[in-house]
């Protein structure tokens, strides 16, 4: 390492204070992405040779810590303390990141195999390795591609169980959550608009396609197609907007441009 500059010399030190990986392995990682830390970390998490830097057993501990005491889960309780114990707001959108890992099947519940996968995918064997995680699955959020796959996800991990569609109040809570870390300018608008005309259960097709809406059609709604296939939900809410005259004006700009 002393022919690399210290610039590089301490990215190599911090990688390897995070990840736990060698010297070999972290050079490795750093110089396929061309000495940026997040796609380093990218690089090294997506490598099979991930689950070798986790202990089983260690893995056990940190499970029964939160596990419920009567059946072999971590349910609401136990995601509390871990929340607590990574000083973590349960309402923070990271959780729902962790779930994503974890492909958590039901919002506040892991079984001990999603558990196991998420943690060990993730390089993760203790409590102080997942709060150093942190600021990389935050980090996830900033790339549109994973932005897409969490918020898919979020859909089935947030309705209850059996039912196809998500409660309104539900799917609310996760678009304020969602569209806020994406900062689309329209999302307030389109939950009173949904409260106010709607009131029912949401489709997964209205929950994909509004992330598509979001993602193409301006917050002035100036490159909105009233001929293109959204779902009738969509194309009436431009219709809600022009009626009570709340389409943003210019300063508003494209959310996707704030990425």
């Amino acid at each position: 390492m002393h022919k690399l500059g210290r610039g590089h010399r301490d990215k190599v030190q911090q990688f390897m204070t995070i990840t736990g990986a060698s010297e070999k392995v972290s050079l490795q990682a750093l110089k396929a992405s061309d000495w940026h830390l997040e796609g380093a970390f990218d690089f090294f998490y997506s490598q099979p040779q991930i689950k070798s830097y986790t202990d089983t057993r260690h893995l056990e501990e940190l499970y029964n810590r939160y596990k419920d005491p009567y059946t072999d889960m971590i349910l609401a309780d136990g995601i509390t303390l871990l929340c607590n114990d990574l000083q973590v707001d349960p309402q923070d959108i990271v959780m729902l990141v962790v779930s994503w890992h974890m492909k958590a099947s039901t919002m506040c519940e892991y079984s001990k195999q999603e558990f196991f996968v998420g943690l060990q995918a993730l390089g993760i064997d203790s409590l102080e390795k997942f709060h150093e995680r942190i600021p990389f699955m935050r980090s996830e959020l900033k790339d549109e591609q994973k932005f897409r796959e969490i918020y898919n996800f979020a859909f089935g991990w947030a309705k209850e169980k059996g039912q196809k569609s998500l409660a309104l109040d539900t799917a609310i809570g996760m678009w304020q959550l969602l569209f806020a870390e994406k900062q689309w300018p329209l999302v307030d608008h389109w939950c009173q608009f949904l409260q106010a005309r709607h009131n029912k259960a949401i489709s997964r097709d209205t929950w994909s396609q509004l992330l598509e809406f979001a993602r193409t059609v301006d917050p002035a709604l100036s490159n909105y197609d009233a001929e293109g296939a959204w779902p009738y939900l969509i194309d009436e809410f431009v219709e809600y907007l022009n009626e009570n005259g709340i389409i943003p004006k210019g300063q508003l700009t494209d959310w996707s441009k704030k990425q």
